[in-house]
Order: C-alpha cells, then sequence, then structure tokens
C-alpha cells in the first residue's frame, strides 16, 4: 500500500497548483479523463473560483469572470493513487498544495470562508410565529419570533417569564414550531 492509499480521509477538497492560465485546460483535460477512466466513484467536483466584475468605462458596462485564485484548481475527491496519478499527470499540473509531495485537504472552515460549496438554509419559522425552545438554556419555554438574522442561525424569541416577556437570542438549531 502506498504512502497516498494511506492518506485516505474520504471525500475533500483539495488544491491543484497549475501554470497560470491553464486552469480551464486542466478542468476540462481531468473531466476527460474521469470520463474515459471511469473514475466518477473518486471525483465529484472540480471548481475554479472565479467572481463576477463589472469594469466601468464611461457610458459601458462589460461584465468579467476575474480568477478568485489564479493557477490554482480546486477537486472535491478521494484521495487515491489512482486519483492522484490522474490529477498529476495532467499537462499543467505542477503539483497539489501540501508539503513536499503529500496533499493537504481543505479543512471545513477553509471550505467555508472559501464559499465553494453553498448551503442554503432556509428557516420554516418566520417572525410573528409561536415557537417552543428545544435546546439550551431556555429549553421547554414558548415565545414569538421577533427577529431573524440575515444568515438565518440565530433567532432572536420574546420568551414568557412569569409578567414579562423577555427578548432571547437562541440557534436556529433550538427552535422549532410550537
Amino acid at each position: 500500500m502506498s504512502d497516498i492509499n494511506e492518506m485516505n480521509v474520504g471525500v475533500r477538497w483539495y488544491v491543484a497548483h497549475t501554470y497560470s492560465g491553464y486552469e480551464n485546460k486542466v478542468k476540462a483535460s481531468l473531466e476527460k479523463i474521469i470520463e474515459n477512466r471511469g473514475l466518477g466513484h473518486l471525483f465529484f467536483d472540480i471548481k475554479i473560483p472565479v467572481e463576477t466584475v463589472v469594469e466601468k468605462n464611461g457610458d459601458t458596462e462589460k461584465e468579467v469572470e476575474v480568477k478568485v485564485f489564479p493557477s490554482y484548481v480546486l477537486i472535491k475527491m478521494i484521495m487515491t493513487d489512482e486519483s492522484w496519478h490522474a490529477v498529476r499527470n495532467i499537462t499543467g499540473v505542477t503539483g497539489f498544495v501540501g508539503p513536499g509531495s503529500r496533499p493537504t485537504p481543505l479543512t471545513e472552515a477553509e471550505v467555508d470562508a472559501l464559499n465553494i460549496e453553498s448551503k442554503r438554509v432556509e428557516l420554516l419559522v418566520k417572525v410573528g410565529d409561536e415557537v417552543s425552545v428545544c435546546g439550551g438554556l431556555f429549553e421547554g419555554y414558548t415565545g414569538v419570533v421577533q427577529s431573524i438574522s440575515d444568515d438565518q442561525k440565530k433567532i432572536t424569541v420574546l420568551v414568557k417569564r412569569g409578567r414579562r416577556d423577555m427578548p432571547v437570542e437562541l440557534d436556529a438549531n433550538d427552535v422549532k414550531l410550537a
């Protein structure tokens, strides 16, 4: 068993370094190799991070895609000898990001910071709904939703305590419809 197979940690994001301007060629070549060799069980996604920039020149506007990380291609895959060789032997790839010849997967925090995978959370509760608290310090209490944060991770609930309502900020996971 090789050193690469021993590093296998499941499906993770890896970063391949390419020659400048070869990002799209590397992505196209890798997609073709995956299809021809039947490696779909090892590769899950290939991304070249880009952002759309509007260039203004007087009255004219033009949308241009600009690479956020030039010379890098992000690959979601299972690291094995076969997948490593498939990526490493593509013309234009200089190697994986990591110490020496050991590819290092991105951490969950890095994946979140790069917005590689956009996870859309849709809450069932709305402002004004009566909810019950199912976790945390106020578990068992009920209240009315006062506000929801923009990222939909925090909810402010007016919890009934005695004769007055008290605003409490809770995680979205700790609240359910009453």
